[in-house]
């Protein structure tokens, strides 16, 4: 009975009990979510603090407050410290008042004021750091204003909060931070692990908790050590193995795979990725370059049958042709037969007929008649049909020199021009000589057979490619006749004359060569032609088709071949060909014509067996120069100019080849091309292949004009005879130059040549140069030079030199800037086709210089390895000084070799400027191929910089900047590779960016340097990267990262901004680039 009594009462006592602990645990649990809900609300308030004074480091308060403060997780410090503290916890968190004071001192001097509480007069155990006092009035915590006075009960700081030094209240520690209650090193006697140092306050004062949450250069104490995360602000727990824990974790990270992470890892290795990344960009460019190859082969191969197709269509339509001439030439004969049976008894007419009358073409029908003795065959035997085709091609380049031009002959008298195009302006032949038609049949014959000759089958006879022309009629060029009369030119900076009254004319169908000795002015007087003299004063009058217009309205049908070869080195002979041709043949050709042209050019200049073959660079070896230099004729006669002046075609020619250029150029000719160049001293046999002969003396003085074959009759009537075994040309040359005298006559004079001349043909004579030949003087010196006794002071001279250079350069804008209208009648491929085609070509030499390409690719791998290593992305700056040196090398590296775009192809965009296309074409090409190395160079350096140090940004945001920021390095390095030198633009990509980078890492720019800042694009890159990677850090992080962007002034919110400026630098770069491209040296684009 006793023991169930003794039972009873046991189980009525732990009823009691557990009635009681029941309502204890309700009563603590109340209190718990009361303190829960005042620390919800102090931290709240430390956000918006914080959001209020630093808007600029937080994008989301309640994200931000979450990361910091949300405890609701594992609240179980909370309970410990209202244990630690009796129930008074309440009454030791800090009101609004004072987490306000707290921030806005902080911000000013990184720790607290005096105050109400701790002041001189009144300095209390709570006041000292980690400590905390309580009150015995019950307070408002949301009271912004008034303190509580707190000064009683004073107690260490909970663990997971900090008690800063000067308040005698608590802050809770934000996630992320470790904050135990500190212990006294009695060797340093300091309070591990803050290093705050105690003060004496009593026998029980020791060390309390964490006294205070500051940025992590501050110092690093309460922040959860690296290799160790820390689930709430009181536990720290070791790095797993398989993970690793970055400085200030709240959990750990799983390590990718294929990477190793000990346990207490700090940091993932993720190199392995980075190798792999490599791999997979090395692989993919090997592919394309391998596979461009391909296409390449392909494309050629398309071509080939595209050329197939062209000729076989042309061969069927011959035979067709061919077919129909046989059925109309027997008809002929038979109605020929009946005829001569009926008028037999009549007259003897026929047999009567003059046989030069035999010779012209029958006005009244397009077939050659039965009597033209040189067309038809019939009478010859089979078998020497092909000897008398070769012996009238051979005779082709016999007979086109032998004839005079008469202009005032009217065609339309002679019979044998009726076959003629009554809108060309033609030649009368004299009696001795066959006429302009027979050259233009011959030369449509000829050409005939050099496309039948393409298909590779039966070839075409003589008979058959004339009868063939008789039907199908001959397409004629554009006319183009240069007259020129007192054309003279002036320079303007010393008055000194360069060319005095120059009058003549240069004629369709001819071939002219302008020669004298060096200073003439031979190439001065065909820029003034072609319109490319500048800061000259041009005086007399210039006639295209006998109209005062600018020859700027031919210039779609005008070549100029310039000394110098300027040919694309990376492309082959019939890619340069082709490419000429496709930009500058009328749009509405068809493919087929353009397959003749370009094959017919390429056999006259006999490049048929280096078609192929690149034409080679300094660098590179490639064809000859004489095949080169025929290519740099082929590049203008593939377009079928009507006007073609050449500078010099002939130089650094063999004199087979030299003969080679001009059989071409003769077939040239024969399709009523004006052809001038200027030649030094040509062989005979070269002298002999041209029609007309313009001989300068020095000061540009015309010595002869005229026929080639009466240059010998003219000089000979002045007493200058050749003599034997001399070459005409080179005599010439020495009499201009006064080495030689002719016989008999010692006082011979070479000044006196050019009065002679203008003396012999009626023209008026200069009073300058009468005086010149008067005093025995050399003409190319100024006569106006009897000024020379004046004498000027150094200030008249440098005025005037100063003056002279304004002039010049007015001179060369208003050219540059010239518009006339079109009168060539051709219209070229528009922007898009031009597009295309340069896209093409740059896309090819791209690839053939895919060992350079491989170069820069390395230099920047090998870059991001040893940044990668030396420059790392520190948690303590936000990864400042790392990406400080990713903007240096990086846009060092991709503006140099960004130069090559454009520094390399100055003289080659001038001259196909100057030919009429299109530069923005060219442009928007050279930039739009640029965009693959702009995409492909981040991946590269950041395959390395990326994975050898790990930052918390993503890749994604850091390829982001990095590819706008290469893309406007870009830009910049376009204007420096167009405006200046090769040497001076190297210099200045190198000096740009370190020039840069120093001005985006000042602190508080001033001045002028406050504006300069806005515009540079370093420091919006640079604010880019830091915001990318502060955008990773919150928690205890957030004061930290507020302290770095509030240093450096950036905004945690201009991300889209910084992208944004940072893409319009690189446009307006590339704007600025495009017009100085068309600005500066414009002349030589015209």
């Amino acid at each position: 009975m006793d023991d169930i009594r003794r039972h009873l009462c046991l189980m009525c006592l732990i009823f009691l009990v557990s009635g009681v602990r029941s309502q204890l645990d309700e009563s603590f649990d109340s209190v718990s979510r009361r303190i829960y809900e005042s620390i919800e609300l102090m931290t709240g308030n430390i956000t918006n603090e914080v959001a209020d004074k630093f808007p600029f480091c937080i994008t989301d308060v309640d994200k931000e407050r979450n990361d910091a403060f949300n405890f609701s997780s594992n609240p179980d410090f909370l309970s410990l410290c209202l244990l630690e503290t009796d129930g008074d916890m309440l009454r030791r968190l800090c009101s609004v008042a004072e987490v306000k004071f707290y921030f806005n001192t902080y911000v000013r001097t990184g720790d607290a004021y005096v105050n109400n509480n701790c002041n001189s007069s009144s300095w209390g155990p709570g006041c000292e750091p980690g400590w905390s006092s309580t009150t015995s009035t019950v307070f408002d915590l949301q009271n912004p204003t008034k303190w509580p006075a707190r000064t009683e009960n004073s107690k260490p700081c909970c663990s997971g909060f900090f008690c800063p030094r000067g308040l005698t209240c608590m802050i809770p520690c934000p996630l992320g931070a470790y904050c135990p209650r500190a212990k006294l090193n009695s060797s340093t006697g300091l309070c591990d692990p803050y290093s705050y140092q105690l003060t004496p306050r009593g026998v029980n004062h020791t060390c309390g908790g964490a006294d205070r949450w500051a940025d992590v250069k501050r110092t690093d104490e309460v922040f959860c050590s690296a290799g160790f995360y820390c689930p709430t602000t009181t536990e720290r727990t070791i790095c797993s193995d398989g993970h690793y824990c970055r400085l200030g974790s709240t959990s750990q990270s799983r390590c990718y795979p294929f990477t190793t992470c000990e346990p207490n890892s700090t940091n993932q290795n993720i190199q392995a990725y980075g190798v792999m990344l490599i791999v997979i960009i090395i692989t993919l460019l090997l592919l394309i370059y391998n596979c461009s190859d391909q296409l390449l082969v392909i494309r050629e191969r398309r071509r080939a049958k595209a050329r197939e197709a062209a000729a076989r269509s042309a061969r069927e339509s011959m035979r067709a042709r061919e077919r129909w001439q046989l059925a109309r030439e027997a008809g002929k004969r038979w109605a020929s037969k009946r005829q001569r049976q009926l008028s037999r008894t009549f007259s003897c007419i026929q047999s009567s007929k003059n046989p030069e009358e035999e010779e012209t073409l029958a006005p009244s029908g397009p077939l050659l008649s039965d009597d033209v003795s040189f067309v038809h065959l019939s009478t010859i035997p089979e078998e020497n049909v092909e000897q008398k085709s070769s012996v009238e091609l051979r005779d082709l380049y016999e007979i086109q020199p032998s004839y005079i031009a008469d202009q005032e002959e009217d065609p339309k008298k002679d019979p044998s021009l009726a076959f003629i195009d009554p809108n060309v302006n033609h030649h009368k032949a004299n009696k001795h000589h066959i006429g302009h038609s027979r050259i233009h049949l011959f030369e449509y014959a000829y050409g005939e057979i050099e496309k039948e000759k393409m298909t590779q089958t039966n070839h075409l006879t003589l008979m058959d490619a004339i009868s063939k022309a008789t039907l199908g009629g001959i397409k004629s060029r554009p006319q183009i006749e240069v007259s020129f009369k007192d054309l003279s030119l002036t320079l303007k900076g010393n008055g000194k004359k360069i060319l005095r009254n120059v009058t003549g004319k240069l004629m369709p169908g001819r071939i002219a060569a302008v020669m004298g000795p060096s200073g003439a002015g031979k190439t001065t007087f065909l820029n003034a032609l072609a319109g490319k003299a500048t800061g000259c004063v041009v005086t007399g009058s210039v006639l295209i088709n006998g109209k005062p217009e600018s020859i700027y309205s031919y210039k779609k049908i005008i070549g100029f071949v310039p000394q110098d070869d300027i040919v694309h080195g990376n492309l082959t002979v019939e890619e340069n060909l082709w490419f000429s041709a496709r930009c500058r043949l009328p749009v509405s050709m068809p493919e087929e014509e353009k397959v003749f042209i370009v094959e017919r050019v390429i056999e006259a200049l006999g490049l048929q067996s280096v078609r192929d073959s690149l034409v080679g660079t300094v660098e590179k070896r490639g064809i000859s120069g004489g095949q080169r230099k025929r290519v740099n004729v082929g590049l203008e006669m593939v377009m079928e100019p009507s006007l073609l002046i050449l500078d010099e075609p002939t130089s650094g020619l063999d004199s087979t080849s030299s003969q080679l250029l001009l059989k071409a150029l003769r077939r040239e000719a024969l399709a009523g091309v004006n052809i001038s160049m200027v030649l030094h001293q040509p062989s005979y046999g070269l002298f002999k292949m041209f029609d007309d002969i313009m001989l300068l003396a020095k000061g540009g003085c015309t010595v002869y004009l005229g026929p080639a074959d009466e240059i010998e009759k003219y000089f000979s009537s002045l007493g200058i005879n050749v003599p034997d075994r001399i070459n005409p040309p080179d005599h010439f040359m020495d009499i201009l130059e006064g080495i030689v005298k002719p016989d008999g006559n010692p006082n011979f004079e070479c000044n006196d040549l050019p009065i002679k001349w203008l003396y012999s043909n009626g023209y008026e004579i200069p009073v300058d140069l009468q005086k010149a030949s008067a005093r025995g003087s050399n003409t190319n010196n100024n006569p106006s030079s009897s000024d020379n006794g004046n004498i000027k002071t150094f200030g008249q001279d440098l005025w005037e030199e100063v003056w002279c250079n304004i002039e010049l350069k007015w001179d060369s804008i208003r050219h540059s800037f010239l518009r006339v209208k079109d009168f060539s009648n051709r219209q070229t491929p528009s922007f898009f086709k031009q597009f295309i085609l340069f896209l093409r070509r740059v896309a090819k030499q791209r690839f053939r210089d895919a060992r350079v390409q491989a170069q820069d690719y390395l230099i920047l791998l090998l870059c991001g390895i040893f940044m990668g290593i030396l420059a790392k992305v520190k948690d303590e700056d936000f990864g400042f000084a790392g990406y400080t040196y990713t903007i240096i090398s990086m846009s060092l590296l991709c503006m140099i070799a960004a130069l090559r775009t454009f520094s390399q192809d100055k003289m080659h965009y001038w001259r196909e400027s100057a030919a009429g296309m299109n530069r923005v074409a060219y442009f928007a090409a050279k930039d739009s191929i640029d965009h693959f190395n702009t995409v492909i160079k981040p991946l590269v350096y950041l395959s390395m910089f990326y994975f050898f140090n790990n930052p918390r940004s993503t890749f994604a945001a850091n390829y982001i900047v990095t590819l706008v920021m290469v893309y406007c390095v870009e830009g910049i390095a376009y204007i420096f590779a167009i405006t200046l030198n090769p040497g001076s633009a190297q210099l200045c990509s190198v000096l740009f960016p370190v020039i840069s980078v120093l001005l985006a890492t000042q602190k508080e720019p001033v001045g002028i340097m406050k504006h300069l800042m806005k515009a540079n694009y370093s420091r919006w890159a640079l604010e880019a990267y830091m915001i990318a990677n502060a955008k990773m850090y919150s928690g205890v992080w957030l004061i930290s990262r507020c302290g770095a962007l509030w240093g450096r002034r950036y905004n945690l919110h201009d991300w889209i901004t910084c992208i944004e400026v940072l893409v319009g630098i690189g446009a307006l770069a590339r704007l600025v680039a495009f017009i100085c491209l068309l600005s500066f040296n414009r002349k030589r684009q015209r």
